[in-house]
């Protein structure tokens, strides 16, 4: 099977310029983006994505209330994280989950 997705590191995500917890929920929509362009690359299975697109849209919406739970973060991103793991092609998309968890670990 030949997959014509890669994973931008480089593109437009960038939670390395996250400073505070309000930069946080514009980064995670980018990811989200990211997913659903995987998907439709056929990268990531539709019944696993619409898992992963729940999770991060979860994180998203916890990070942008005015008191966000932390836990409930992780454990959005965890397990969006722990689906695309084991999906080769998506290795960026785990890099990229990886990235915004150790973030929120720093930010809450």
């Amino acid at each position: 099977q030949k997959v014509n997705y890669q994973y931008n590191a480089a593109g437009n995500i960038n939670f390395g310029a996250v400073q505070s917890k309000e930069d946080l929920a514009p980064e995670l929509r980018k990811l989200l983006a990211e997913v659903q362009k995987a998907t439709r690359a056929c990268a990531i299975k539709e019944e696993v994505a619409v898992d992963v697109e729940s999770g991060i849209r979860k994180a998203v919406i916890q990070a942008e209330k005015p008191q966000p739970d932390q836990q409930s973060i992780l454990d959005y991103l965890n397990d969006a994280k722990a689906l695309v793991e084991g999906v080769t092609s998506a290795t960026g998309l785990v890099a990229g989950l990886v990235q915004a968890i150790q973030l929120v670990g720093r930010l809450f």
